[in-house]
């Protein structure tokens, strides 16, 4: 306050020194005449001339006696003798005129400086662009604020996770009445974790907490801490809480924290200069710094809980972790529900249909899901969004888009058919099975030439022995209808052999179903949330000796070696039906549920064995 004080006094100084130079300025130049060359000469001839001083542009000087104006000095720009001479012969009056290059002079110094200060300041915006807003703003936080009005997102716009809700519920209550949690002497969780894979709606979660609470929401991203300069990230962190301080109560939210939160001690760059070590470090001293009763709470969200440092989870710091798990079937229904508000439908339309057609989709999957189906109908010129657009619209997500220029020659469509007709009559004689929707040898994707779309009837969390070996063999019926037809084998099951290798040795190394090597976990599972599947190729820890290892490639033959002696069994039971149902597939080129029970009789059958598998 006292320095703010002293700045306006010498304001005010400034000002009156100003003043007093100017009035001075305006006396010194009522005393001057600034009077013709011409002029000075007379009074010159006259005597009134007391003292003159002589430049090389100018004369000036003083008179013996005050003009009648009162001026007492006088100033006169000088003119060539000679010139004057002549003048002075005619009787003209005259003056002297210099040219005047003031302005010259001003651009001659000021237009290189401009262009100097613009070229500079234009490379500092460059520069700053690149690395953080600005060298003056290098080390301010980029977090987003957003407050009630601008969030336009509450609860009831999240669906399908209502365990996450309730737990959020509590932060909510949390930041509008902070008294009521500590009456008995309990605190709140300082950092909340949300855990999940991507799509299931984190951020969104997050963004309906701040929405609900009305207090005001930083929102940044794990990545933003990190620049290429050693200590951005630690500023960018302490700034951060300090704004999120001053605007307490509020919520910070880091999205994607395993960009910022990864283990310490792991990689090239295992020392503690890197930056962002530096950056993690800054962060828990902030997360212990924090007092929660003051109503500040952080919220992040990851897809990679596994990769975050034990100092980041502890208790202390992120004392909660939220699980956002993928919708059941009643949650995909409630996450529909939100999403089919904005689209005009059929009135055979019915959500509950469309969520048995999508086990196993997030929040995210859902909502293109419905735009796919709307963007379909808008393309046909529909007025409305119907069932088969929505059942177009899996085939497209799951299967890829159809490519009905990618010609085939007989002899390959032929192949296909019998191919694909080899997994469909597995699956429908096979109990335990998940239901056959569609058969076709339309190309879709990169390398598809057909396909058998499956579609679960209820979300499964457990599979037995039996259930394994029967995906396998349904997995192989494609391989084994081309040997028993064509005898020979085709560049197309590839990737049926890849997921029928994979299921074999999960069954022999992590889920011990192997007589011969026993009830023992040989191998970690490698799947994350981000990797549902395990990368082919990358490199996967052993803890066992060389003999095992060969065992256990052993086991992995012997299992899918029986699995396909099996199929080919099976199908040659059948196979006139498998001739008379690709002979159809040749010529419709695509045979749905209803069409495939008419073709196969044992459909029916099937189907009980499955119902009585299920009760």
């Amino acid at each position: 306050m006292n320095g703010k004080t002293q700045f306006n006094i010498w304001y005010w100084i400034a000002a009156f020194g100003a003043l007093f130079l100017l009035q001075y300025l305006y006396a010194v130049g009522q005393q001057v005449a600034t009077i013709p060359y011409s002029e000075f000469q007379q009074y010159l001839r006259d005597g009134k001339v007391a003292e003159v001083a002589v430049s090389d542009n100018f004369m000036q000087g003083s008179f013996k006696e005050p003009l009648p104006g009162g001026q007492t000095r006088f100033m006169t720009t000088r003119v060539e003798p000679v010139i004057a001479d002549e003048l002075q012969r005619y009787g003209v009056q005259y003056s002297g005129q210099i040219e005047s290059n003031l302005l010259g002079t001003i651009l001659s110094w000021v237009v290189p400086a401009v262009v100097f200060v613009g070229i500079w300041l234009f490379l500092l915006r460059r520069m700053g662009d690149r690395f953080g807003g600005g060298l003056m703003q290098i080390g301010k936080s980029k977090a987003k604020i957003y407050v009630e009005k601008n969030t336009g997102v509450t609860f009831a716009d999240v669906a399908g996770v209502d365990e996450a809700k309730d737990e959020l519920r509590e932060i909510v209550d949390f930041l509008k009445d902070p008294k009521k949690y500590s009456r008995l002497g309990g605190r709140m969780p300082k950092g909340i974790l949300l855990v999940g894979p991507p799509g299931t709606g984190k951020t969104l979660l997050a963004k309906a907490v701040a929405g609900e609470a009305g207090v005001p929401f930083f929102s940044i991203s794990g990545s933003e801490f990190v620049e290429m300069f050693v200590g951005v990230g630690a500023a960018r962190v302490r700034d951060l809480f300090e704004q999120a301080r001053s605007k307490a109560p509020a919520i910070i939210f880091i999205d994607e924290l395993d960009a910022l939160g990864r283990a310490r001690g792991i990689g090239p760059m295992a020392g503690g200069h890197d930056e962002k070590e530096q950056t993690l470090n800054q962060l828990l001293v902030e997360l212990d710094g924090f007092d929660s009763s003051t109503g500040l709470v952080l919220l992040a969200a990851t897809n990679r809980p596994e990769i975050l440092d034990p100092a980041l989870l502890r208790a202390g710091r992120f004392d909660r972790q939220v699980l956002v798990d993928r919708p059941d079937r009643l949650g995909r229904i409630q996450i529909l529900g939100i999403y089919l508000k904005k689209t005009k439908l059929a009135p055979e339309v019915d959500a509950e249909k469309i969520a048995a057609l999508t086990p196993g989709f997030t929040g995210a999957d859902l909502a293109n899901l419905v735009n796919e189906a709307t963007l379909l109908a808008t393309r046909r010129g529909a007025e409305a969004v119907t069932m088969d657009d929505f059942n177009n619209a899996v085939e497209r997500i799951v299967a890829g888009l159809e490519k009905r220029n990618r010609l085939l020659n007989p002899r390959e469509r032929e192949i296909v058919a019998y191919h694909e007709m080899g997994h469909a009559l597995v699956a429908l004689a096979l109990p335990g099975v998940d239901p056959v929707h569609k058969v076709s040898i339309i190309p879709r994707g990169v390398g598809a030439l057909g396909y058998t779309i499956q579609r679960p009837t209820e979300d499964r969390f457990l599979m037995t022995k039996e259930e394994l070996e029967n995906k396998m063999s349904v997995l192989l019926g494609g391989r084994a209808a081309e040997w028993i037809v064509f005898g020979h084998l085709s560049t197309g099951a590839a990737d049926d052999l890849a997921k029928v290798t994979d299921i074999a040795r999960a069954m022999v190394t992590r889920y011990g179903m192997s007589e011969k090597l026993g009830n023992v976990a040989l191998e970690k599972d490698q799947r994350t949330y981000l990797t549902p599947n395990p990368v082919a190729g990358g490199p996967r820890e052993r803890d066992f000796s060389d003999e095992t290892a060969a065992e256990i490639d052993h086991e992995v033959r012997r299992i899918v070696d029986d699995s396909f002696e099996r199929t080919v069994d099976l199908l040659r039971e059948r196979r006139d039906t498998l001739d008379k149902t690709a002979r159809r597939l040749l010529e419709k080129e695509t045979l749905d549920e209803a069409e495939l029970s008419e073709l196969v009789p044992a459909t029916k059958a099937a189907k009980q064995r499955q119902a009585g598998v299920a009760q």
